[in-house]
């Protein structure tokens, strides 16, 4: 597959991960939806760094690396790397490890949101 191939299906991944974080909140299932709303960040971020570099990262500490290596070079990604972290920091460990999806309606916008940081991935990776 071709990389700008590659970067295009990342990206549908990470759509698709929030439509089911969408229809999990619609469910009441908050934890869920954080880790799949931090799913499609993940994937998000990762299509950015393919775009930029080439390369896929597989991990999301080869990620955050990615990230903080891009935005060393490119400073406007700073805002990126900040977000990234916060989102991995809040729905990924606080709310889908520790179960500590509060408050509530806090978290429901940070998963609600993800579609502004997905936004953000495809303009910053040219797609």
């Amino acid at each position: 597959m071709l990389e700008t191939e590659r970067v295009g299906a990342i990206f549908a991944d990470a759509r698709s991960l929030y439509d089911d974080a969408l229809e999990m909140l619609e469910q009441g299932r908050i934890r869920n939806a954080g880790e799949k709303a931090w799913g499609a960040t993940k994937r998000a971020t990762d299509a950015l760094i393919l775009a930029r570099t080439g390369e896929e990262p597989r991990t999301s500490g080869q990620t955050m690396r990615g990230i903080r290596s891009l935005r060393r070079t490119d400073p406007t990604l700073e805002e990126m790397r900040v977000r990234y972290g916060y989102r991995q920091s809040f729905l990924h460990g606080a709310c889908f490890y520790d179960g500590i999806c509060e408050p509530e309606e806090d978290l429901i916008a940070d998963i609600r949101e993800t579609i502004d940081y997905l936004r953000d991935a495809e303009r910053m990776a040219g797609v």
